[in-house]
């Protein structure tokens, strides 16, 4: 069990590492590739179970206690993410396909990476557990509202076949997830080591496949998704550092909400882009979710090795 542990550590720990190598042979090879595409949602599925056993009921009870700082997560949420995509995409003058990728990404919801950076960054890891839950529980409504409103303008949106699709995909495998630990707590408690691993291969496994798909794509447009994944995440961030903290949150509480926000469900937005949109609306995704995970480990390290402001 140990060496097993040790493996999934090496694999979690070079997860970028191994993002490029994969991405790199996807794209100067990309036939092998194509193949995974159609199990996408299949992956998104493992990754959303794997959440799912690391959550329980107590993830939710925080609302009772502290409703207000939920609420305000929540709402900061829904809110600054996707406004900040439709207007990058407005600013950089993006392709329609692309620019519906980065509002997509925009309006789903938080993911577990989310709490491992508040956590690193000794912020109100309790919070952020419990906003990603509430998001993702809230995804189902939200995330297509949203998306309509904003990107119906620019591509033909199916807003149903959305509802759906994250129902199936999201919140019936983070239930069963809930369910199982709360089944067989001991047994979910000595996988949780191992269990973050299926998630990183199957994010890998997705982020090949889109970039095999779009590898001609990606030559010509590549620099503009980068620049407006970066611009997005970094907004992101900034802004829900700043909002919570002009809205009187702690400094622990406005580290947590800025990881919240700043951080998305990207595999989300490539499973629904590739089943309900342009291919190229799901690199906008595949390049979140690799940039996420670097600029949040960056600024979770700067605030860890910062003296911690209790006001």
């Amino acid at each position: 069990m140990k060496f097993i542990e040790k493996l999934s550590n090496n694999i979690t720990r070079y997860f970028p590492l191994w993002v490029v190598f994969f991405a790199g042979a996807a794209f100067f090879q990309p036939a092998p590739f194509k193949s995974i595409g159609p199990y996408i949602p299949y992956l998104l599925g493992l990754i959303m179970l794997g959440m799912g056993l690391t959550m329980s009921l107590h993830d939710f009870k925080l609302v009772l206690s502290r409703p207000k700082d939920v609420l305000i997560g929540i709402l900061l949420r829904y809110i600054t993410m996707p406004l900040v995509a439709f207007l990058v995409a407005k600013l950089l003058g993006l392709p329609p396909a692309l620019a519906a990728g980065l509002i997509l990404v925009g309006a789903c919801p938080s993911g577990t990476a989310s709490n491992v950076m508040t956590f690193i960054a000794k912020g109100d890891t309790a919070l952020s557990v419990t906003v990603s839950s509430f998001n993702t529980i809230l995804a189902p409504i939200l995330t297509p509202f949203i998306f309509l409103h904003l990107a119906g303008t620019m591509i033909p949106i199916h807003s149903d076949a959305l509802l759906i699709d994250i129902l199936k995909i999201v919140l019936f495998p983070v239930f069963v997830g809930i369910m199982l630990r709360m089944i067989a707590s001991s047994l979910v408690d000595k996988l949780n080591k191992i269990i973050p691993t299926f998630s990183v291969i199957a994010i890998i496994m997705i982020i090949t496949a889109v970039v095999a798909l779009n590898a001609t794509k990606l030559i010509t447009v590549a620099g503009m998704a980068f620049l407006a994944v970066i611009l997005h995440n970094a907004i992101g961030l900034f802004l829900g550092y700043t909002s919570s903290r002009a809205v009187g949150m702690t400094e622990t509480k406005a580290r947590a909400i800025s990881f919240e926000i700043g951080m998305e469900n990207s595999g989300l937005a490539v499973a629904l882009a590739m089943a309900h949109l342009d291919p190229m609306a799901a690199i906008p995704g595949a390049i979140f979710s690799v940039w996420h995970n670097f600029s949040g480990s960056l600024l979770a390290g700067f605030w860890s090795n910062r003296k911690l402001n209790k006001k």
